[in-house]
């Protein structure tokens, strides 16, 4: 992603910010990504009831991390204390949908891949926390 040179020409911003930040913006999108399209493979699946649970897990995830990604990315003003909630929420939210995923791991590898990929993004967003005060 060009997170960081998009961030390097914000007039205000002037380049500043974390690298856990930006890693924490690029983790969010890559995992919504990951999540909807787990979530779209799960419906292929021929049981695809056994996977309802996963289904909504990974959109609720996706929807998270694009919501972090995207309030990590605004540099004007402030509002830390809804960043934080939001990136707190999302850590969260990957975790939750990672033990779902592992659960099916074994039988789907798109759910292995979402797992691991939620896994990243959880650290990623715990990394983050520490630079949003």
């Amino acid at each position: 992603m060009q997170i960081r040179e998009m961030i390097s020409t914000h007039p205000q911003a002037g380049g500043n910010m974390s690298d856990a930040l930006l890693a924490c913006i690029e983790a969010c999108y890559g995992c919504a990504q990951i999540c909807t399209s787990c979530a779209d493979a799960c419906l292929a699946e021929d049981s695809v009831a056994d996977l309802r649970q996963c289904i909504r897990l990974d959109l609720d995830c996706a929807d998270i991390c694009i919501a972090a990604g995207a309030m990590a990315s605004r540099r004007t003003g402030t509002n830390d204390i809804a960043l934080r909630a939001t990136i707190e929420a999302c850590a969260r939210a990957c975790a939750i949908c990672a033990e779902e995923c592992e659960r099916h791991a074994q039988m789907h590898e798109h759910c292995r891949i979402c797992a691991r990929v939620c896994r990243d993004c959880e650290a990623a967003c715990r990394g983050a926390l520490a630079q949003v005060h």
